[in-house]
């Protein structure tokens, strides 16, 4: 009898790796971090990463502690004349497409039109590496590191107030907890005088500020009826979490939360075990969340200068 051949899932391996990271207590994007001059992951062109494999490879550049930003495939690298030093581990990365599925076999030709078409999504993975597990690339794949940032303790960061200031949520500055109502359509958050590193306040606010782009007439996103502790709760929670880190890639700050506690991680690791696919479907509503967020500020911005 012949042996099966084995098929690779990315999405449980991904997930898997992602549990047991978590199951160790610790978020290891939540570290700020600028490699080589850029805030996210890089293709070999220079183009950036987005949803999923934007998170992916920057909690795996923090784990790793790589200095460059770049990622490439083996055969990319090759390309390139350099080579991969011999026992580097790959990382996976995610693609999607759509396969076309055959028109209805007992349509007749002058009636079959496009509609016949299925459109079929799919996703496949590939591998790549680090520039910092290559030998023989080119200077330009390993930039200088900038300069570190400083800020003084609990003020305002220009360049961030302007950006969430545009965006035209209601906001009330005042008590020591941050939270979305959406009954009254409103965010709360503390003032940033209680926060010793200002961008851990903006870090809260943009949270929050994801929470903001779920009812029906933002971006119309639920997974339920959401209630303290269930699953769609933790979902919601998931997609704030990753669209702040991707917000914070943009201005300079990392995701934080209030209060980082087990129950908090345990909600991540119960929907992670119960949804191999979640981490990606919850990445992608985190860009588009992102997206929403920074379109919004950019139309804002632009109708005070005019």
């Amino acid at each position: 009898m012949a042996k099966s051949k084995f098929r690779f899932d990315a999405a449980a391996s991904i997930t898997d790796e992602l549990v047991r990271i978590i199951d160790r207590g610790v978020l290891p994007w939540r570290k700020p971090w600028t490699v080589g001059g850029s805030s996210v992951p890089l293709r070999q062109t220079g183009e950036p990463y987005q949803g999923i494999n934007n998170f992916l490879l920057t909690m795996r550049t923090q784990m790793a502690g790589y200095t460059s930003p770049y990622w490439m495939t083996l055969r990319q690298a090759n390309a390139l004349e350099a080579k991969v030093i011999k026992g580097s581990k790959s990382s996976v990365v995610v693609y999607y497409g759509t396969a076309e599925r055959g028109r209805d076999n007992n349509a007749h030709d002058d009636e079959a039109d496009a509609d016949d078409a299925k459109s079929i999504p799919f996703m496949k993975s590939y591998r790549v590496f680090n520039a910092d597990q290559i030998e023989g690339l080119d200077a330009k794949f390993h930039p200088d590191p900038p300069e570190a940032q400083v800020y003084p303790e609990r003020a305002a960061i220009p360049h961030m107030q302007t950006f969430f200031e545009a965006i035209g949520a209601v906001v009330s500055f005042s008590g020591r907890e941050a939270c979305y109502v959406p009954a009254l359509d409103k965010i709360y958050m503390p003032p940033i005088e209680l926060f010793e590193d200002p961008r851990n306040f903006y870090a809260v606010w943009g949270h929050e500020l994801g929470h903001w782009t779920k009812p029906r007439h933002r971006l119309n996103r639920s997974y339920g009826d959401a209630r303290f502790g269930n699953t769609a709760y933790a979902r919601e929670e998931i997609v704030a979490e990753l669209c702040t880190v991707f917000l914070g890639q943009k201005l300079g700050f990392s995701a934080y939360t209030l209060e980082l506690s087990a129950a908090y991680l345990d909600s991540w690791l119960h929907v992670l075990r119960s949804d191999k696919r979640a981490i990606f479907k919850h990445a992608a509503d985190a860009q588009r969340a992102c997206d929403y967020l920074v379109a919004a500020s950019e139309a804002g911005q632009g109708e005070r200068a005019a």
